[in-house]
């Protein structure tokens, strides 16, 4: 007889417990938001340190040198004063 009555106790308890979570899930709650919102860091100390990656530093290649592509003609002014006396 104890048992019967322990049990419908511990049943008891175990149904209003699991009533609550049901309407605990009912509506989510209406959240609002602000257009602005501001964040102070007036006062506040940040210290660190820089991070590096631990290893050894490899160097890239240096950009070539070319030689210009484009030649200038030496004898380009006598050639155009002997193309304008054929005119």
């Amino acid at each position: 007889m104890l048992r019967k009555l322990l049990a419908g106790a511990v049943f008891a308890i175990f149904l209003s417990g699991a009533s609550g979570l049901v309407f605990a899930q009912g509506e989510p709650p209406k959240v609002t938001y602000k257009k602005k919102t501001i964040y102070d860091f007036d006062d506040d100390l940040v210290e660190g340190e820089l991070q590096r990656p631990d290893g050894e530093y490899i160097d890239t290649r240096r950009k070539a040198k070319h030689s210009s592509l484009i030649k200038i003609r030496e004898h380009f002014i006598p050639e155009m004063l002997k193309s304008a006396e054929d005119i």
